[in-house]
Order: structure tokens, then sequence, then C-alpha cells
């Protein structure tokens, strides 16, 4: 696909998003003003349509029209799951950037580590169902050590992205941080994941990446102040959360989830805004989670 499509694309899709419905000749307006469009070319209605259809095609997002009001995006494209919103939102990003090339010392992005250059490598793997030839280095270990891996998703958590893959060294999947990923190559190996295996599902009960089957999920209910409780009503912890009641000084959350470490470590870095109120264990590993912060600093 050439570039210059590609961005046309994308600021279509941005636009029809941010603004729609829209009219084509509103449309044709705003390609008319945007910085992206050098050369001042026209929108023409036949160009748009094509446009409207590649879009579809490619990206799998559909431009649908209601009279008078114009084109918009189609909601209904969209409900096969989170990634297609995802993706929107990245190319509604990347447009604004874009026409903002000139303010590039006005928007600070936050780094991200190293490991993108391995996705093309995973999704080929996994679109040709095929295993991973991977030399990883864990945090943990002092060599590297190189092994066939059978991909069963990718994950983004925290500005990292994440591989759930199965070792023929371990009985159940693990999960590999793409930024300590030293070699991968595509194996001759057929790859090997149980058919219903459902990513959704596998992370479903828990909040980060960590999959402990030690640690059963359960109800857990969390006090946040009036503060906090607003960051949390406007982006959830977990799609399980619900509340339970509420205040003038705070509100009391439930969740249910396997009350993990990196769940844990998600809790403590709220410091007194939060409090867990149930179960008690988790309450009990907090508190001394906390105790040990302490003598770090006596």
């Amino acid at each position: 696909m050439a570039q210059h499509y590609f961005n046309r694309y994308i600021w279509l899709i941005s636009t029809i998003k941010t603004n729609g419905p829209i009219t084509l000749k509103e449309l044709g307006k705003k390609w008319k003003e945007s910085p992206l469009n050098e050369t001042r070319d026209n929108l023409y209605e036949r160009t748009f349509h094509n446009h409207r259809m590649a879009i579809e095609e490619t990206f799998g997002i559909k431009i649908s029209y209601t009279r008078p009001d114009g084109y918009y995006i189609d909601t209904d494209s969209l409900e096969d799951g989170s990634f297609r919103e995802w993706m929107l939102d990245c190319l509604q990003v990347n447009n604004l950037l874009e026409e903002s090339s000139g303010l590039h010392d006005k928007i600070l992005l936050e780094s991200i580590p190293s490991g993108g250059k391995w996705l093309n490598v995973i999704i080929d793997a996994i679109k040709s169902k095929r295993a991973l030839e991977m030399t990883y280095k864990s945090y943990s270990k002092d060599f590297p050590s190189t092994f066939t891996a059978h991909p069963y998703c990718l994950k983004l958590f925290k500005q990292r992205w994440y591989l759930l893959a199965k070792s023929e060294d371990w009985e159940t999947p693990r999960i590999y941080s793409l930024d300590r990923i030293q070699e991968l190559d595509i194996s001759k190996k057929k790859l090997l994941v149980p058919e219903r295996f459902n990513a959704q599902e596998y992370f479903s009960q828990n909040f980060g990446i960590i999959v402990d089957k030690n640690i059963k999920p359960c109800l857990i209910e969390i006090w946040a102040d009036s503060t906090q409780a607003n960051y949390f009503k406007s982006l959830p912890l977990h799609h399980s959360q619900a509340i339970k009641e509420e205040d003038d000084d705070g509100t009391v959350f439930q969740y249910f989830l396997a009350p993990t470490y990196d769940f844990m470590q998600e809790v403590l870095r709220y410091g007194s805004g939060v409090q867990v109120l149930s179960p008690s264990n988790l309450v009990e590993k907090i508190k001394s989670e906390i105790d040990n912060m302490v003598q770090l600093y006596k």
C-alpha cells in the first residue's frame, strides 16, 4: 500500500470519528485545510468512496451514511472486541501528531522500551501457524537461553509488549517481555496451541500479565478517597469493577479477580488514597509489604 494512501486512510478514519456524522462537502473542506494535503488536492466523491471501501477491506472499519447528517464510523464493525477500538484510537493519535508536526517540542511522549521490532516476527508465526526459536534473557538469570516457543497471544501492558508462549520445557504457557528477547526466528515446527484457547478469557480474571493458577479469583473490596475514586470511575482498574457504596469521603469498589503480585503493586502505588478492605489475607499481605517499606526508611 502506497504511504500517501495509507496516510489518507488514517486521516479519513480519525476525522470522521472525531467529527461524524459529517458530509462529504465538510470532509472536502477539512482535507483542503489539512497539513497532510501538501498539494491541496480536492477530495472527489469517487476518490472518497474508493478510500471508504479500501478502509473497510484493510482495517475492517465500516464508514456508513445517514441522510442528511453524513458519514460516520459504524460501531457494529467494532463489536468483535477491543482491538479495533484500540487501533482506531492509535490511528487518530497518529493523525493528530502528523498534523501537528510543527509542535514537536510542545507534545511530550513517554518512551517505550524496545521490543516492537519482534512484533512482525511473532504475528507472522501465529498467522503461518509456526513455532518460534527464541533466545531470551530473563532478569532473574545471568545468561540467556535458547528454546522453541509456541506463541499463544500478544499483550500490551504498562507500555511494554508481552508474549504468552509455551516453551517445550514447560507444561504451561509463560509470559515473555519482548524487550528481553535477543534473537527470534520462525521455526519449521508446527504451532501447537489448544484449539479452544481464548486470550481474552485467559487474562479475564487477572489484573495484568501474571496468571498464577495457585492464586484463585475472589471478591476484593477497596476503598478510595473522593479524589482517587474519580480516577477509578473514569478508568477502571479492571473490567469487573463495580461500586458498592459511596459518600463524600470516598467510594468502596468491588472487583472479582486474582490478587496477584502485579495487582498488589498497582494498589500500593496509590498510597494513602486507597485501602484494601477485604479479603483478610490480601489485607495482611498489603500490611506486610507496607511494613517492609517502612523499614527501608528507618
